[in-house]
């Protein structure tokens, strides 16, 4: 029926007219009513460009780029010392044309390549076996003005062994802390591993020198992964999300002061988390073992008076770290099969 009317009102009125009088639209009449495909375009021939190189001459351009004298060079500059021998085989745009067919318009020069950075997987199993040491900036009081926090932290027990304050961030202090902080703990030839991310300090060369000498195995993140270095990055959380942290410090001796609470408080008043509930100061100076067996003296009378409360077993005190990793290695599933 609307068909039959746009039929009939289409030589009066036009098809746009008789569509809208009758509710359908145009598109829609014409893609019901659509001839068959135009006839296929016959293929286009591209015509040689009379001016255009010939295939030898293409080839001669390729080569002479891709030389040993030039493969290191720009094509203006392959361009410029060529007509300074006397020689032109094309312009500019034509040697780029004639790499660019052949993918090779890129980086012409021969890129170094480094292996991949190998994954540092650190085990220790009891104190000063591997430390951890980082920088962090502390806000000054006006803006651009930092203060550098320098830290040591051991990964088994978490105790902060040495840190220091500084104006500026270089070698020559982290090597300075360094060697106090191994002199104080009293650190053996072979002993402990120290482990840092590659900030220009931890690679620099004194500190390698100082870590050799010592007889201490260093280890650095991979590049761009905070990850690798876990333990720092959480201490420095924990002291700037403390709510007595200031926004900016007045002053250097204000920062140092602050500094200095943080680090008792943390060293030897923290119930850390990770240690069973310990201070870093009594695991790692071997107090952990008697707290944790009052502990269990605390909970076993607990359960005594009220084993009811306790439904599925008696109360114990968290256990304390049997090892701790920086990247622990997967277990691969085949092996017990």
């Amino acid at each position: 029926m609307i068909d039959a009317a746009i039929v009939e009102l289409t030589p009066i009125v036009g098809v746009r007219r008789a569509c809208t009088a009758v509710g359908e639209a145009q598109a829609r009449w014409y893609r019901r009513h659509r001839q068959s495909p135009s006839p296929p375009r016959p293929e286009r021939v591209r015509k040689p460009q009379p001016r255009a190189l010939s295939e030898v001459e293409r080839k001669e351009i390729r080569r002479v780029l891709n030389s040993e004298d030039h493969v290191d060079e720009a094509p203006a500059t392959v361009y410029a010392k060529l007509l300074d021998d006397g020689i032109y085989l094309g312009s500019v745009s034509t040697m780029y044309r004639v790499l660019r067919e052949h993918g090779e318009v890129g980086e012409r020069r021969r890129h170094a390549t480094h292996p991949a950075a190998k994954k540092p997987e650190l085990l220790a199993e009891g104190p000063n076996e591997c430390w951890s040491w980082d920088i962090t900036k502390l806000l000054g009081p006006a803006k651009w003005t930092y203060y550098y926090l320098y830290v040591i932290i051991d990964i088994y027990s978490r105790y902060v062994p040495g840190w220091m304050l500084a104006h500026a961030e270089n070698a020559k202090l982290a090597e300075a802390l360094l060697a106090d902080t191994v002199a104080k703990q009293n650190i053996g030839h072979g002993q402990l591993t120290i482990h840092a991310d590659r900030g220009s300090p931890m690679v620099a060369k004194p500190v390698a020198f100082l870590l050799a000498d010592l007889g201490v195995t260093k280890s650095h993140s991979r590049p761009h992964t905070s990850n690798d270095n876990p333990y720092s990055e959480s201490q420095f959380r924990t002291l700037k999300y403390r709510p007595d942290f200031p926004e900016r410090f007045g002053c250097f001796e204000h920062a140092q002061a602050h500094c200095r609470r943080f680090f008792g408080w943390y060293n030897h008043e923290h119930r850390h988390s990770g240690i069973g509930f310990h201070t870093p100061a009594d695991l790692h100076y071997g107090r952990a073992d008697a707290v944790r067996e009052q502990r269990a003296v605390v909970l076993d009378a607990a359960y005594a008076a009220h084993p009811e409360r306790f439904v599925r077993k008696p109360p114990a005190p968290p256990k304390l770290p049997a090892a701790v990793w920086i990247n622990k290695p997967e277990e691969d599933p085949t092996a017990t099969q």
